[in-house]
């Protein structure tokens, strides 16, 4: 059975797994993600990978999600949640003798949803993570389609001011929203707790932010209809409060829970390593 080597490089852990064309998860390492130096970052993961791969005759490439910006030949731009920039990932291809494929996670994260998760069969999907930013990624028939996955930078309108989505609606965003609202809050959380009290300064808070997440998914509606809208990142974990609320404002809309979960990121990379890989035999 062909299988691919999956890494889902974070800010905090590398993962390395072994998952076979059923996506079934044989193995996997997880090390501390060395951050702040190219050269120590990159044999961290080689490290992690020779732990979890000590025979790479067994797979057919390396396929990897990162958290930055990714050029079109697997080069990073940069990776600012490990304070580094100019990374040359792709280039452990030569020491490993295998093809390595780059991409960032929100992408891979979107491909897992598309190909894997309880939403596999549908035609088309948009994956969106609401976290310390804001991602995403459209996929058509289990691909992705060539969109900017760095869609917190999307410019919106509040009280006649332009901001940028995730500014305003992502987990540290909401706690500016607070801020212009003159509401003093430490965190997300400490938000959703005063919603759940039902605290009149917040609830106004709490109606302008769904009002701009649903502004959002109307415009991303607008210009890709997608069949399915599946939700993630740590803004999901208050989800029982406002999901009902936000799909009541996006009537005709299908949104969900993401389905593939903490391992979003290894799945997703194995499919676009198997994609990459069928790709290349044509």
């Amino acid at each position: 059975m062909k299988k691919i080597a999956a890494l889902d490089i974070g800010g905090t852990n590398t993962r390395v797994a072994l998952i076979d064309e059923n996506y079934n998860i044989e193995k996997i390492v997880i090390r501390p993600t060395v951050v702040g130096n190219v050269d120590l970052f990159l044999d961290n993961v080689l490290k992690t990978i020779e732990e979890a791969i000590p025979d790479c005759n067994e797979i057919e490439a390396f396929a990897c999600g990162v958290p930055g910006r990714v050029r079109y030949d697997g080069f990073i731009y940069a990776l600012p949640n490990v304070h580094i920039d100019n990374v040359p990932l792709t280039s452990l291809s030569k020491k490993l003798h295998k093809p390595f494929y780059v991409l960032n996670d929100a992408e891979v994260a979107a491909l897992s949803e598309a190909n894997v998760g309880p939403y596999k069969d549908s035609k088309s999907l948009y994956f969106v993570t609401i976290s310390t930013g804001v991602g995403g990624a459209f996929t058509r028939n289990g691909k992705l389609v060539s969109t900017s996955y760095e869609i917190g930078h999307t410019m919106t309108k509040y009280r006649g001011e332009i901001h940028e989505f995730e500014h305003l609606a992502s987990g540290t965003g909401i706690i500016r929203l607070c801020d212009m609202n003159g509401l003093n809050v430490g965190s997300a959380k400490d938000f959703f707790n005063l919603v759940r009290s039902k605290y009149p300064l917040a609830m106004t808070v709490y109606n302008d932010w769904l009002d701009l997440l649903a502004d959002f998914f109307k415009m991303t509606y607008d210009a890709f209809t997608p069949e399915i809208f599946t939700l993630t990142g740590g803004v999901m974990k208050s989800s029982d409060l406002f999901f009902d609320d936000l799909k009541k404002r996006l009537p005709g809309m299908r949104l969900e829970i993401c389905g593939t979960g903490q391992n979003a990121g290894l799945l997703g990379s194995a499919v676009y390593g198997f994609q990459k890989v069928k790709e290349n035999q044509k």
